[in-house]
């Protein structure tokens, strides 16, 4: 998986469905982590850098403002395989959204539906609740700055 091909949620749950096995859906996640465009290093700054993680989590935004409602593109990287998995799924479903459809969305009950809560450890779930409270803050602040 060298060139990076949108995926859409639609696709992951699908490969989803195909693995019976956590062993093939945890390869399948790590694989997924390395789809995730490169952040340089700048983007690996501290403000990047989202609170309530246990491994290392950035997440870096850009905001497009061309259209009628600001769209919010993220880039996101981890220093454990696994959370760059969880990062490469959370932005197809979040990144290249407006504000409103990102506060609009909950991607927990997404995470839940794929069977994440069982099999994420409570150090993972935590941060993973991190992250989208991180983005929902910068859509919340990006409508903020848009009135």
């Amino acid at each position: 998986m060298s060139t990076r091909t949108a995926m859409t949620i639609d696709e992951i749950r699908d490969n989803f469905e195909l693995l019976d096995e956590w062993d093939d859906r945890y390869r399948y996640v790590i694989e997924l982590g390395r789809t995730l465009a490169p952040m340089s290093d700048a983007e690996h700054s501290p403000q990047n850098k989202v609170q309530g993680c246990a491994s290392q989590v950035w997440l870096s935004r850009d905001i497009d403002r061309s259209g009628d409602e600001p769209v919010l593109n993220f880039k996101g990287d981890s220093d454990a395989h696994i959370v760059r998995g969880l990062i490469a799924i959370l932005l197809t479903i979040q990144s290249g959204k407006t504000a409103r459809d990102i506060l609009d969305t909950d991607p927990i009950s997404i995470f839940d539906e794929f069977g994440f809560r069982e099999h994420l450890t409570p150090q993972r779930s935590n941060g993973l609740r991190a992250m989208v409270e991180r983005i929902k803050n910068d859509a919340r602040e990006t409508l903020a700055s848009a009135s």
